[in-house]
């Protein structure tokens, strides 16, 4: 089993259509092992978004996840990375596919309603960021079978 980490963003919530992005999840086969509400301070938001210091569209990017409360998930199933990352679409939302989450639901880029972590070293650091080890709940899927 992998784990990757999710972040619903502001919009999201303030849209309030986490409902039907968790269903999306839930429904593909993913299980949810943790999820919580929050509203992220700078420091996490810099240290969560570090790779893109320095970018044109950082300062944008940091106000925008600081503008309102988030969902951070942890998400499990066998390849959850690519999955969660193909369900998502792509990160231009210009390229994101009708069907996929930035595709149906996404105008802007830097606005964009969802993080997904896009590799295991960047879903391992993400996930300690934002959970402690006791937050996550491992828990047996009884219809695993069927995905």
């Amino acid at each position: 089993m992998e784990r990757t980490f999710v972040m619903l963003k502001p919009g999201v919530i303030q849209r309030r259509i986490a409902g039907e992005l968790l269903s999306r999840f839930e429904r593909k086969g993913l299980k949810i092992t943790a999820l919580k509400m929050l509203r992220i301070d700078k420091p996490l938001a810099e240290t969560h978004y570090q790779e893109h210091r320095g970018k044109d569209f950082y300062q944008e990017l940091i106000g925008y996840i600081l503008s309102g409360p988030v969902a951070a998930l942890v998400l499990e199933a066998e390849g959850a990375i690519a999955l969660v990352r193909r369900l998502t679409g792509a990160t231009n939302v210009k390229d994101a596919l009708p069907g996929t989450i930035r595709g149906d639901y996404a105008a802007s880029t830097t606005f964009n309603v969802i993080h997904a972590s896009d590799s295991p070293e960047n879903a391992a650091r993400e996930i300690a960021l934002f959970f402690k080890p006791e937050e996550l709940t491992p828990w047996e899927d009884g219809n695993a079978q069927w995905y």
